[in-house]
């Protein structure tokens, strides 16, 4: 797991809490939180005590998983959610993944797949492109889909399709998290730089996170 953030407003309708994983198998050009790409060791935690986490604040409504590539680690995320739903009955769930819905149900790139897109309420997929940003809801390029694949957040279809794009900054130990997907200023603002180790970084401390399609971790 790469980070988190226990109640945001800007990942998704009510107050929610975040889960970006670490690795990933999409290199969209344009990401800004490339150092979530490479599948190495990040923060290991049990889905037991993750799911406890998330429900820390008693005001958390939802949950929205992104990255790096949710697919990757499917299983584990999918038993989160279902712990997390036994504990808090009413709670949704949103995925970002830069995986194609057909392809994850006809040839599923792992364990677990199944189960996680049984627990989702709304899956945003697809890569991020970022000469098709357009500036416009949850989605971070207008070549990803948003499917409801349950009624849960159906009224909320327009918001996440098109609606305006929100930020948070949290601030931790000297580094800057944002949550939320980019408008393009923004993006602009704090492009990727190349670096001698041949990944990109931020051009600020911290990361921008929230979720324009898996491999951006925008």
């Amino acid at each position: 797991m790469a980070e988190t953030c226990v109640g945001t407003r800007a990942l998704g309708p009510g107050m929610r809490s975040a889960v970006w994983v670490q690795g990933c198998p999409f290199r969209c050009p344009g990401c800004l939180a490339p150092e979530w790409i490479p599948d190495r060791p990040a923060r290991a935690v049990a889905p037991a005590d993750l799911a406890a986490e998330l429900l820390a604040d008693p005001r958390v409504t939802g949950l929205t998983f992104s990255g790096g590539e949710p697919m990757e680690q499917a299983a584990g995320l999918a038993e989160v959610a279902r712990l997390a739903r036994r504990d808090r009955s009413g709670l949704t769930l949103i995925c970002f993944t830069g995986y194609r819905l057909e392809r994850l149900r006809s040839r599923p790139p792992g364990d677990g797949v199944a189960a996680l897109l049984a627990e989702a309420d709304v899956l945003i997929d697809g890569l991020y492109v970022a000469a098709r940003d357009d500036d416009r809801g949850l989605r971070g390029s207008s070549n990803q889909r948003v499917h409801h694949l349950t009624g849960r957040l159906r009224d909320a279809a327009e918001v996440l399709a098109t609606g305006p794009r929100k930020i948070e900054i949290r601030v931790r130990a000297g580094a800057a998290l944002y949550v939320g997907v980019p408008s393009r200023a923004l993006a602009a603002a704090y492009p990727p730089v190349a670096r001698g180790d041949g990944r990109d970084a931020m051009t600020v401390p911290g990361a921008l996170a929230g979720g324009a399609g898996e491999g951006s971790a925008r």
